[in-house]
């Protein structure tokens, strides 16, 4: 029961840290605008761990890798503490293991960004319903418009209606149900 109770708070931290560490990236990757309470609130909460990457892990461009590096990283410590915490032999596990630990926090990372942009277009179509001008919309334009410009190089407009973020919900809905969490599942069986 303490077992579980570990796991549990072990995953909801981890969990909402690599969030926050690949939400930092992906606004440094599309640009998006750091003046607001959102951008602030994720700079605050990783600079504890970003600011001393960076000396060990420089940016190559725009790509952050220290920030990608440390999302990376607390996916696989999340992999390894809920093995151990179910009681799998992690200490004397093979080589093999292990590259299915470095896959499934792969798998993690990949399922976490998919997310972020899955959210961020739910809330942008939402919020352009209800109130197109609220402080996030900018954020949220310039976090989404990346994905979305491929969406509507194919998909014309309806009329007055926008389909890509539609579009893209149910691609990256799909890619997550038939494609991800089979991997992960499949990668968990060979444990």
């Amino acid at each position: 029961m303490l077992n579980n109770a570990i796991l549990f708070l072990l995953q909801a931290v981890l969990s909402i840290l690599s969030f926050a560490f690949l939400l930092r990236f992906y606004f440094q990757l599309t640009k998006a605008p750091f003046q607001n309470q959102l951008a602030q609130l994720i700079v605050t909460v990783t600079n504890f761990a970003v600011k001393p990457m960076r000396r060990i892990l420089p940016s190559i461009g725009k790509i952050d890798l220290s920030t990608l590096a440390l999302a990376y990283l607390t996916q696989l410590i999340l992999s390894v503490c809920t093995l151990w915490l179910k009681g799998f032999p992690i200490l004397i596990a093979g080589s093999t293991v292990w590259i299915v630990i470095f896959g499934i926090a792969l798998i993690g990372i990949v399922s976490i960004s998919l997310s972020i942009f899955l959210y961020a277009v739910l809330i942008q179509a939402i919020l352009s319903w209800v109130n197109p001008h609220t402080p996030i919309a900018p954020v949220l334009n310039s976090l989404t418009y990346p994905v979305l410009r491929i969406f509507r190089k194919y998909i014309p407009p309806a009329g007055n209606f926008d389909l890509s973020p539609l579009a893209f919900i149910i691609t990256a809905q799909l890619l997550l149900t038939t494609i991800l969490i089979p991997l992960e599942n499949n990668l968990l069986s060979t444990l």
